[in-house]
């Protein structure tokens, strides 16, 4: 299935990364949500996956049918069984995701600061810009260094130490 470079998404990151069998079976449940979800009994144009272990991140080709208020609250109820079923939070945008080499790390930004302070992470670490909102954004700006991410605004004192 392709998708507009103007599909909406939504990026939703885990405080653990999600096992393998996890990962599977929250799979199929995005797969059995998207293949039902409508908004105002229109068929979205969806998928939903799972993206190094840590990130769940939904797509609507929002060319076929528009998300609106209800269909987003549906999706929203799905992550927090999610969130529940797993013990994962889901929702707290105060957890950094970073790179180092291929392996993705995700710290309260308590301690982020800290591995900036002591050099660990510097600007050009990959941070995850779980801003983006479309699909064309996502695939561009998702994954930047952190000099030319939003982190590197909150982070800039430790940053220029």
């Amino acid at each position: 299935m392709i998708f507009s470079p103007q599909s909406k998404v939504w990026i939703y990151q885990s405080n653990r990364q999600f096992t393998a069998t996890e990962t599977a079976e929250i799979q199929q449940q995005l797969d059995a949500f998207t293949a039902q979800w409508k908004a105002h009994g229109h068929q979205l144009k969806a998928k939903g996956e799972i993206f190094y272990n840590f990130f769940i991140v939904l797509t609507v080709d929002q060319d076929a049918a528009s998300a609106t208020g209800c269909s987003i609250d549906s999706s929203v109820r799905l992550i927090k069984e999610i969130e529940s079923t797993y013990g994962v939070d889901l929702f707290d945008r105060f957890n950094m995701a970073y790179k180092i080499g291929d392996e993705v790390h995700v710290n309260t930004k308590e301690d982020f600061e800290t591995l900036i302070t002591i050099k660990k992470i510097g600007p050009q670490t990959i941070v995850f810009n779980n801003l983006v909102q479309t699909l064309a954004e996502f695939e561009q700006k998702w994954e930047v260094p952190l000099a030319e991410s939003w982190h590197k605004m909150i982070f800039s004192e430790q940053l220029s130490a």
